[in-house]
């Protein structure tokens, strides 16, 4: 089976400035995500010499392992996307993302609303994290959500459509210890299109459950 690759981001390092600067994206992307792709692509390979040897003792911390590097991976990978140097502002039927503005309305009451929740969640997620919109298929509606270090505290079968990076090194070298002016900065960047994209397609997800 494949391996897992780290993906090109889909700009240049200064592309996000003053938001973020070109030496937080370039050891972000370059050492961070480039070290969550590895320990995935280790963890997967520990968990196939288990297999092959019937040798279990380990299994519990490969498990977290492949957990922790995994999401790692995959959150990133929309972190990259879910920014351009032309965002920011809320999402706009006039501007082509209608569906998504309407249920962030329907579901949080209004985007004012939706953006001070988020905001707040990500800002206060404890030691590392994230704050991360996300598609609630049984419900049909949207949900914010904390991840703690990659794992924990997430809504099973939802499906993220836009992730805030708390942890510090999304934001220390820039930001120092303010981790609430970094994401309140983050609402400038935010590549709208790419969420509406995603909402569009996670509406199609089949529920894991039965109503």
């Amino acid at each position: 089976m494949a391996m897992y690759t780290l993906p090109e981001l889909p700009y240049d390092y200064a592309a996000l400035e003053p938001v973020i600067s070109p030496q937080i994206i370039e050891l972000h992307h370059d050492k961070h995500h480039a070290a969550y792709v590895k320990g995935a692509n280790d963890t997967l390979e520990q968990l196939a010499e288990a297999r092959d040897k019937e040798a279990w003792g380990a299994i519990n911390g490969l498990e977290k392992n492949l957990a922790f590097h995994l999401s790692g991976h995959i959150l990133h990978s929309i972190y990259w996307h879910n920014m351009t140097g032309d965002g920011g502002g809320e999402p706009l039927a006039a501007d082509g993302v209608g569906d998504l503005a309407d249920a962030v309305a329907e579901s949080f009451g209004s985007f004012a609303k939706f953006k001070s929740q988020l905001t707040r969640a990500s800002a206060t997620t404890q030691g590392s994290g994230w704050g991360v919109l996300a598609y609630e298929p049984v419900s049909g509606r949207l949900i914010v959500e904390q991840v703690y270090d990659h794992q924990g505290n997430v809504g099973q079968g939802s499906i993220p459509i836009l992730v805030f990076d708390a942890w510090e090194h999304a934001f220390y070298l820039q930001y120092k210890n303010q981790k609430v002016d970094f994401i309140e900065a983050m609402w400038q960047v935010v590549n709208w299109p790419d969420v509406a994209r995603r909402y569009d397609r996670a509406k199609g997800s089949t529920p894991l459950i039965t109503q």
